[in-house]
């Protein structure tokens, strides 16, 4: 069996380290927070290449007080992408603003910056971009156009760790950014996790009350805020791991470039790596319109894969109130009917990569991979 995901394989490549991470935390007894939470927010914002780091308890807590540091609310309207995980748009709903979706492009499935300027109205106040599966979305133009409109913008980088466009980091480029560490992302942690990054001291010591009860110091609340604090142990457990990263990194990299080259003078659609940014590969999506015979096939050959994501957000039964329809966005809908991922994680071989890849080609010559 080849897994779309194998966390056991890396736990076991670094359980020493991690399990004598884990016991000094307990004997500690550091639960919630903690030195080793504040010295993993330093050394991922250095990592990030920016001043601040908010360890926080998911990605949707991120993006949540990251929105509300930037003073959004209750009417006011946030620019996103209905193609992503319904994470980017709850937590807008979170803030009592109005998501206001534009389409992706379709060649990255990231936000198209063509699409932007047209959805913009007087109650826009920031742009989030979704950095999906790894790769930045188109940020120069979306910086220009944030800047000629006076908007925030607030990187979705739950999906790009490490992730680079032009030379910079995700989460560098905008005034904020969202990671997530959930277990499976390309740096996660043994349970839940997140953070957020900045350059902005102001957001950065809004978000530190906002995630503590709005405390500036104990039982000195001088917000309304929230318990979405970092568990300690999970900052031992992402110190360790983010030694490792780089390296992680490299391997998915590598087994990108391995399927890349295995599919090579096929007809199955890969994702294309655009040549100025750094794909890091969270998932690795090809296309095809007979994704369910594809992926059943595969499962019986005991090869893994999944969908990410089959529904866009403004199809969802749950946002129906926004008053979008089928067809609204072509590109964003396409994809979600087209999109399958293939396994995809360091540890992943050539071996592994060719087999999977073999099997794929054999599909898409008894059915082309788009109608």
């Amino acid at each position: 069996m080849i897994p779309f995901v194998d966390l056991k394989s890396q736990y076991l490549s670094i359980k020493q380290e991690v399990d004598a991470a884990i016991l000094k935390t307990i004997e500690s007894c550091a639960f919630t927070l903690g030195p080793d939470v504040a010295a993993f927010e330093k050394e991922f914002a250095s990592y990030c290449t920016v001043k601040h780091g908010i360890a926080v308890n998911n990605g949707t807590s991120a993006l949540h007080l990251a929105l509300l540091a930037a003073n959004i609310g209750e009417g006011d309207e946030v620019i996103t992408v209905p193609f992503t995980f319904v994470a980017s748009v709850a937590a807008i709903y979170y803030s009592r603003a109005t998501p206001v979706f534009v389409d992706i492009d379709p060649r990255t499935f990231t936000m198209d910056p063509a699409k932007i300027e047209a959805a913009i109205t007087p109650r826009t106040k920031a742009i989030l971009p979704v950095h999906l599966y790894g790769q930045c979305a188109d940020m120069d133009p979306i910086l220009a156009i944030a800047k000629k409109h006076n908007l925030i913008v607030i990187e979705d980088a739950c999906q790009a760790h490490g992730a680079e466009y032009k030379g910079r980091r995700a989460g560098s480029m905008g005034d904020m950014g969202a990671f997530s560490f959930y277990p499976g992302k390309n740096l996660g942690a043994y349970g839940e996790g997140g953070l957020v990054s900045t350059n902005n001291d102001e957001f950065n010591r809004t978000i530190r009350m906002l995630r503590d009860w709005g405390a500036e110091k104990k039982y000195h609340h001088v917000l309304k805020g929230y318990n979405y604090r970092m568990e300690g142990i999970q900052g031992a457990v992402l110190r360790v791991k983010l030694k490792y990263l780089e390296g992680w990194t490299e391997q998915r990299r590598a087994a990108a470039a391995n399927y890349a080259r295995f599919f090579a003078g096929s007809n199955v659609r890969i994702p294309e790596a655009l040549p100025h940014n750094r794909h890091v590969f969270h998932v690795y999506a090809i296309r095809t319109a007979h994704r369910t015979e594809w992926m059943d096939a595969l499962n019986k050959q005991g090869i893994a894969s999944g969908i990410h994501y089959p529904i866009p957000v403004h199809l969802l039964p749950a946002y129906a109130d926004l008053g979008y329809k089928a067809g609204d966005f072509p590109h964003s809908e396409q994809a979600a009917n087209e999109t399958m991922s293939l396994p995809m994680f360091p540890e992943l071989t050539a071996q592994q990569c060719q087999t999977v890849a073999t099997a794929v080609k054999a599909l898409a010559e008894a059915k082309p991979a788009a109608a």
